[in-house]
């Protein structure tokens, strides 16, 4: 009994201690480590769904015929599909870093965090016809997760120094509101244009300091970030789109559980997905926390890793891409733009993780560009065999640099993390 008491104690106490922390005031962490709170797994399933829906927009585009689609059709669905990735990448990312930079469990930090799972949800729901019926939804959702942030953190952050380049965001993101929400009334090639133009303006006002006239611009490399919480971010969103490519294989499999082409398919895509798993986590993906504490400027780092995460996230999405369709007609022959898929994908993982590798350990190991090398050379060979040869192909190339990487790490001391920033 007095065990027990005790347990309820502590757990009052830990109670009474994340209530102080939702209502002191709003500060920067400095360097402080916390792992994610349950509320950012919570938002991380919603990308699980929204990345299945950017899957299936593009698939739609890819298989409209067993050869693949038009060449030029298969381009701009691909850009655009490109394009609502981006922005679900630039919420998620922009939320993630702010959870970062401030106290998570703080009530003003739960609340923007829960206005991005909703616009996310709904940014989501809107993928599939965001160039047509519902492209005003998609708009104003996502312009309602861009802004509220900085919004929010002005009225947190009351006289804070870093009230500023809050300012200087929202400001920055109600210019380029304008651009989506406008957008969002015009025909699909103009709606592209703007909305293009105003995640370039976005992209590059992130990596540029959040420029303003009259207003200033701020220094990456000053800003006060727990970078370990960002690096177990990261880790946790390479998840979340690795979990969706077995999604996607796993439902294109159930829709017809049949046939040995089929089967091979799906079994094809799992040993892609661990291999992946396997690459990632093989030394550079599971000390990335451990390299963005060492780092001299760890926001520096952990904007960089921003960028490599979003390319193999990409690789990712492409991935599952192309073996839906190699599930869907095992037996076809893949046109360009399923090549594009089926062997681009594992492309843009692998070019990503050479990038996390220079970024943990200023070096890159040769297996990476090596690879690469050979996946493009297969390339202008794939569209005259099957859709089953060139997947099988492509998980060749990527077991093999998983066992290279695990050959040269056995006997060895762990290599220790050392960021060249």
């Amino acid at each position: 009994m007095v065990l027990g008491l005790l347990c309820e104690l502590h757990r009052r106490n830990d109670a009474l201690i994340v209530a102080a922390k939702a209502t002191r005031r709003l500060e920067p962490m400095a360097g402080e480590y916390g792992g994610a709170t349950f509320l950012e797994l919570f938002f991380d399933l919603v990308f699980v769904f929204a990345l299945t829906r950017i899957s299936a927009r593009a698939f739609e585009d890819l298989a409209l015929e067993p050869g693949g689609s038009h060449a030029w059709m298969a381009v701009t669905g691909g850009g655009k599909t490109l394009l609502l990735l981006l922005a679900l990448w630039g919420v998620w990312q922009g939320t993630a870093w702010t959870t970062s930079r401030y106290d998570p469990h703080h009530i003003w930090l739960q609340a923007i965090v829960i206005t991005a799972l909703v616009a996310s949800m709904v940014m989501g729901v809107a993928i599939p016809r965001a160039f047509s019926q519902t492209g005003l939804m998609f708009a104003i959702a996502y312009v309602v997760g861009q802004l509220s942030r900085p919004l929010i953190l002005l009225v947190a952050l009351g006289r804070h120094p870093y009230r500023r380049l809050k300012l200087r965001m929202a400001i920055t993101f109600t210019a380029t509101g304008v651009l989506w929400i406008v957008g969002a009334l015009l025909p699909t090639t103009p709606r592209v244009i703007c909305w293009a133009g105003a995640l370039a303006v976005e992209y590059a006002a992130v990596r540029t300091g959040w420029p303003v006239p009259g207003l200033g611009r701020s220094t990456t490399s000053k800003w006060d970030i727990a970078g370990e919480h960002l690096a177990e971010r990261y880790q946790q969103f390479f998840l979340v789109a690795l979990g969706e490519t077995i999604l996607v294989a796993g439902f294109a499999y159930s829709m017809d559980p049949h046939g040995p082409g089929r089967t091979t398919a799906f079994a094809l895509a799992l040993a892609t997905t661990i291999a992946m798993w396997r690459i990632y986590v093989q030394r550079a993906g599971q000390i990335l926390g451990e390299a963005v504490a060492k780092a001299r400027h760890p926001a520096t780092i952990g904007r960089s890793a921003a960028d490599t995460h979003a390319v193999m996230v990409i690789g990712l999405t492409a991935t599952a891409i192309g073996y839906e369709l190699v599930i869907e007609h095992p037996g076809g022959h893949p046109g360009p733009a399923w090549v594009a898929v089926v062997i681009g994908g594992p492309v843009l993982f692998l070019a990503g993780r050479a990038r996390l590798e220079y970024e943990v350990f200023a070096r890159v190991s040769p297996s990476r560009w090596i690879a690469i090398l050979v996946l493009l050379a297969l390339t202008p060979v794939l569209p005259h065999v099957p859709a089953l040869l060139a997947a099988a192909g492509a998980l060749v190339v990527l077991a093999t640099v998983g066992v290279a990487d695990t050959r040269r790490a056995r006997g060895d001391t762990a290599e220790a993390a050392a960021p060249p920033f």
